[in-house]
């Protein structure tokens, strides 16, 4: 009895939510696939980004926190988009150059995608959509907004792109503290 109710839930829960964070695989900024069921028992931030914005300096912040945290089952993936004002026009190739040079990136970045509108990345229509995500509805506001993956895959917190990645309320959930 005990089997088939886990079996009737697990069912339920699938089809209720449809795709789980990790059922997802991506392409790295390489053109490479980058199975996100690989980060299963990791905190993940995933953050849209883009090199000629405001917030781009943000990337020092990103890459501190990265190298902080990345031995305590934290990992923080970049996909840049380029939907807000044309802040991110280069190829991947120019935007992997730019982001090491000037930032010293070592984070994973994917190949650029769209985070919003008609062609929004199925990603990113999960993080957005509480039909699919089971947590809430969001928008994706500007470039640098971060979605916040605890160690189970679901989605925990929503962070607008004006909170800094070391903010205290990010910090907070990396060290479990909230």
């Amino acid at each position: 009895m005990k089997k088939i109710f886990i079996f009737l839930f697990t069912l339920f829960s699938i089809s209720a939510f449809g795709q789980s964070f990790y059922d997802f695989t991506v392409k790295d900024i390489d053109g490479n696939n980058f199975a996100l069921s690989q980060l299963k028992g990791k905190k993940v931030m995933v953050v849209n980004v883009a090199s000629k914005c405001g917030f781009t300096p943000q990337y020092e912040q990103l890459e501190a926190i990265y190298k902080k945290y990345k031995a305590d089952n934290f990992i923080i993936i970049g996909f840049p988009a380029n939907d807000f004002k044309e802040q991110e026009p280069g190829s991947n190739k120019e935007i992997k150059q730019f982001c090491t040079e000037n930032y010293g990136v070592t984070f994973p970045m994917m190949e650029k995608i769209h985070v919003k509108g008609d062609s929004i990345h199925p990603l990113y229509k999960w993080l957005t959509q509480k039909s699919l995500n089971g947590v809430e509805d969001s928008h994706v506001k500007w470039n640098f907004q971060k979605y916040l993956i605890g160690s189970n895959g679901k989605l925990e917190k929503v962070i607008s792109p004006w909170t800094k990645p070391d903010s205290k309320k990010i910090i907070n959930w990396i060290e479990g503290e909230e």
